[in-house]
């Protein structure tokens, strides 16, 4: 087999041919290679290939050819010089920051995170003898006040889920550079077409591929990108030994789904920004977050930090709960679902929902209320998404 060599490629060619590996039959398309294990010329042949002497797959718990040519292509577009594919975006978290730290260590973490990612912070890693601290992400000097002789990790997610803050990926890492520790940051909303932790001085990437990176409802999967050595020291061997690892089904799904992201990306943004302007201006709409409008409250951060805005929408329904849940029960085209990226436009109750186990103090103090709700928006033309929404506000109120 042969790989194709990266030239100066923008994102949307390498997203298309990057890390193309084909086979001696010439493939167009990437090939899915279903298999578990691979065979050796001979005993030695073996030998040499667990020694690390000779190249080559060995179990696709550990590599295989699909899910190797997902990881190369994100780490072309994301500018990073390694990568790992994992099941799920949490299994990327997960593994991204258990296999940074250990007993005794503490780790400082934004506390508007995805609800599973605060249960991590939270209640897994003191599970362990990691030492936790959730701060204000937007607010740097609770940053530096919680540095800790023994901090090793700083945490977070940029644009937020779901209240889209947005935190200084740049100093925060500043800050961690300034003590030898390591910033993770996990860049859903964003995508890499948004933005760059890597750039910005982050030192970890994490996704959940399955959101805008499949994004048509498809399958799981996530990925972790860092420099080799970083992922060689630290995430090579919990990855083989712990098998988070991604199916080859779900990686030709992945790779299917790249060959489309700033196609879609860039529509679901455009259709976002006119949602976001329109709901601004309604008058059953008590708070709209998006981070392309100039009243987001860090506006002159996302324009240094991103290139667009977001795919997302956060806004507040008058009426609180009961009057979010009458409005989301009253939608046609746009459905309810907690997934976000998708081809279809989707919309969650986030306190009832992605964040439901917090305490009603830890959901207010990250800005999720009574009336907040989430819309991922889709591909459907956006005058339809906008006659949907003020149908439903209408009825609803």
């Amino acid at each position: 087999m042969t790989g194709e060599t990266k030239r100066n490629w923008k994102p949307a060619t390498a997203l298309v041919h990057g890390g193309t590996t084909r086979s001696e039959f010439g493939e167009t398309s990437e090939a899915l290679f279903l298999t578990q294990g691979f065979v050796y010329d001979s005993a030695e042949a073996a030998e040499a290939r667990f020694k690390g002497e000779e190249p080559g797959f060995i179990y696709s718990r550990y590599a295989n050819p699909t899910v190797d040519m997902f990881e190369r292509r994100m780490c072309e577009l994301e500018g990073a010089e390694d990568a790992r594919a994992t099941a799920s975006g949490m299994a990327a978290v997960s593994a991204a920051l258990l296999c940074s730290v250990r007993a005794g260590d503490h780790v400082v973490a934004a506390r508007a995170l995805f609800g599973s990612c605060r249960w991590v912070i939270e209640v897994l890693m003191p599970k362990y003898g990691i030492e936790t601290t959730l701060v204000d992400g937007t607010n740097m000097d609770e940053w530096q006040q919680a540095i800790r002789p023994n901090t090793r990790l700083f945490f977070l997610e940029s644009p937020t889920n779901p209240t889209l803050e947005v935190v200084d990926i740049a100093a925060v890492a500043k800050l961690a550079n300034g003590i030898s520790a390591r910033v993770v940051v996990d860049n859903v909303f964003a995508t890499p077409l948004q933005q760059k932790p890597l750039e910005l001085g982050a030192h970890v990437v994490v996704y959940s591929a399955t959101k805008h990176i499949d994004g048509q409802g498809r399958c799981l999967g996530g990925v972790i990108l860092s420099d080799k050595k970083w992922i060689d020291d630290n995430l090579h061997d919990y990855f083989r030994h712990t098998g988070p690892s991604l199916s080859p089904f779900n990686a030709w799904t992945l790779l299917k789904g790249l060959e489309t992201l700033p196609l879609r990306v860039r529509q679901q943004t455009e259709s976002a920004g006119q949602i976001a302007d329109h709901l601004a201006q309604h008058k059953a709409i008590e708070r709209v977050i998006y981070p392309g409008r100039k009243d987001h409250p860090q506006a002159d951060l996302i324009a240094r930090q991103m290139k667009g805005g977001s795919t997302l929408v956060c806004f507040d329904v008058k009426g609180g709960k009961a009057g979010a849940f009458a409005f989301l029960n009253e939608l046609g085209i746009i459905r309810i679902s907690n997934n976000l990226g998708d081809a279809k436009s989707l919309i969650t109750h986030p306190g009832t929902t992605t964040h439901k186990n917090l305490s009603e103090d830890a959901r207010v103090s990250i800005g999720i209320l009574g009336g907040t709700v989430r819309l991922s928006v889709g591909l459907e033309d956006v005058e339809d998404l906008i006659q949907d929404i003020d149908r439903a506000l209408g009825k609803a109120s």
